[in-house]
């Protein structure tokens, strides 16, 4: 016999504070971020200035309580306020993203009152900054092969962390670090441990600042750690949790870039509807021709199939914080299906914008090189359908 599961009903509230922090966010990034977008993406400078800006606004700690210098709010503000910023500029929402998902929601869950005190509070009041480091040089998708160790010296008051960890974003300007590093290499991905990292102590190397197609303003490099002593306080979690640490975050981080992605495919077709009603061709203008019409409306419907997603994946986190249930199978197929709509969305608007689609002059083609990220990190697209089908196929 098979047993049908019941669809999850969407229950969102819009609420007026919700329509408050949608508006004021769009304010600012429409009119602080989207005159320096190009500028930063060109130069690929961190915006610091503007970064700055959103942490007095609380958008550095969304659902961070007050207590703890957030702003107090839920999964739905964060989506808000991600779709406005990402709209603007991908590389704003990018530093936004981490800070936010796989930095303060990994503190909020599993530290302890003295870490959040320590590391939370600077970084969700936005007077620092948060990144997360778990990919190395040979070990992405499949990070129980990572190769960074940390070993607890003689005394047992400190871990010796080696190692070098690759693509960290925000790594050239973070404050602090949640760190996933191998304590018990016989345990396989068992033996990953979660510790919190002060950049500004010996042994904690800022390595290159990786060239990107796209993002460019939201600065990535290379970490390495030589003999960095990380106190045993700074453990997050328990030994041996950081692999089920790292999990539980990016399912709070593919919502995020699912949120990401759809204001990226937003912003390409709201460019794309003004092109097709202002360009002449054929007598008039070409938003008239059916095929232009027909890539309109599929634009169209996969960004509200995408947007519906998301809400869906809402729910289940917000739902999650009362259960304690997981909420990955949602957040996957959010984050799936609304990056490749954010890569459809944008190649389809420099098609509609013919060659100048491809010209540096409008922001088009910067949405199609930021778009193309949003299938790679917090998981690829390959590794998104395949959560999605063992969770399905009950298989771990």
């Amino acid at each position: 016999m098979v047993t049908m599961s019941e669809p999850t009903a969407l229950m969102l509230t819009m609420t007026d504070e919700h329509l408050a922090l949608q508006q004021a966010v769009r304010n600012f990034a429409q009119k602080e971020i989207v005159p320096i977008a190009a500028e930063f993406d060109e130069s690929g400078e961190f915006p610091m200035n503007t970064i700055k800006k959103m942490g007095e606004m609380g958008l550095m700690g969304i659902e961070v309580p007050e207590e703890y210098s957030g702003a107090g709010m839920d999964a739905l503000a964060y989506v808000l306020t991600m779709v406005e910023v990402a709209r603007a500029d991908a590389s704003h929402s990018t530093i936004v993203s981490v800070n936010n998902s796989l930095y303060c929601h990994g503190l909020m869950k599993f530290g302890t009152e003295e870490q959040k005190q320590k590391f939370l509070v600077p970084v969700a009041g936005g007077e620092k900054i948060g990144a997360y480091s778990l990919t190395e040089p040979m070990s992405g998708s499949d990070a129980g092969t990572m190769e960074s160790r940390a070993v607890l010296n003689e005394a047992g008051t400190h871990y010796i962390i080696n190692g070098r960890k690759s693509w960290v974003t925000s790594g050239p300007v973070a404050d602090f670090l949640v760190l996933f590093t191998v304590t018990h290499p016989e345990k396989g991905r068992n033996g990953i441990t979660a510790f919190m990292i002060d950049a500004h102590q010996p042994g904690f190397i800022r390595g290159k600042k990786e060239p990107k197609l796209g993002i460019r303003a939201s600065a990535t490099s290379e970490i390495v750690y030589d003999n960095y002593e990380c106190p045993v306080e700074n453990m997050l979690g328990k030994p041996g949790e950081g692999f089920k640490i790292a999990m539980t975050v990016l399912d709070a981080g593919r919502i995020g870039i699912a949120s990401q992605a759809l204001g990226i495919a937003e912003a390409a077709y709201e460019a794309s509807i003004q092109y097709a009603k202002e360009r002449q061709a054929f007598g008039g203008p070409i938003g008239q021709l059916q095929m232009i019409q027909q890539k309109i409306a599929d634009m169209k419907t996969r960004i509200e199939a995408s947007r519906l997603l998301i809400y869906n994946a809402v729910q289940a986190k917000e739902r999650g914080k009362v259960t304690g249930e997981r909420y990955t199978t949602e957040a996957s197929m959010a984050k799936l299906f609304a990056s490749e709509t954010a890569m459809y969305v944008t190649d389809e608007a420099v098609q509609i914008h013919g060659g100048m689609g491809y010209s540096k002059e409008l922001p088009v083609e910067r949405y199609y090189r930021d778009a193309r990220i949003t299938r790679i990190y917090e998981g690829t697209s390959e590794v998104q359908r395949m959560v999605i089908a063992r969770n399905e196929l009950g298989l771990r």
